[in-house]
């Protein structure tokens, strides 16, 4: 009985690493982009030894992919990507450390204020209507706070902020 033979070549290995490139690209998370530099290396490898066989091929590709998945995912952890909105797509963070005033009270944990243009859902102790209070944390999608005194203009007395600390 004849074997066939399967002979894969360097741009074999390139088609595989563009098509892996496609996928990053459409599918974007670089997953696909370390196995596709895998690719590449062994298009490389092909060209300078073209005799290597199919399965040592596929062997060096599958382990190539399998390390440089792992050393990435190690590099990204030590060195995490720095940003100017380090934010981005977290509202609630961003309005940590910032004062609001109460536009339902907080009765049994729970009240309302607005910042900007929305109104969120706060938790902290209960609190009157129009109470300043500091946002110090989130909760999924609850902002937790805490009463803030607000120092008071020359016009308002002080009676009119007996608010907490």
């Amino acid at each position: 009985m004849i074997e066939p033979t399967i002979a894969i070549t360097y741009w074999h290995w390139w088609t595989i690493a563009v098509s892996l490139l496609v996928l990053e690209v459409l599918i974007p998370g670089t997953f696909f982009l370390w196995p596709a530099i895998a690719a590449i290396g062994m298009g490389l490898l092909i060209l300078l030894v073209p005799t290597l066989i199919v399965e040592y091929q596929i062997f060096i590709f599958a382990l190539a992919s399998i390390v440089s998945v792992f050393v990435s995912r190690y590099y990204l952890t030590k060195n995490p990507e720095s940003t100017d909105q380090p934010f981005l797509n977290q509202r609630g963070a961003e309005c940590i450390g910032r004062i609001f005033t109460l536009t339902e009270p907080i009765v049994n944990g729970r009240g309302r204020t607005d910042i900007d243009d929305t109104s969120w859902s706060v938790e902290g102790p209960d609190a009157a209507l129009g109470t300043n209070v500091k946002v110090i944390g989130v909760n999924g999608i609850r902002l937790q706070v805490k009463p803030v005194a607000v120092e008071p203009t020359k016009s308002q007395s002080q009676e009119e902020f007996n608010y907490y600390e």
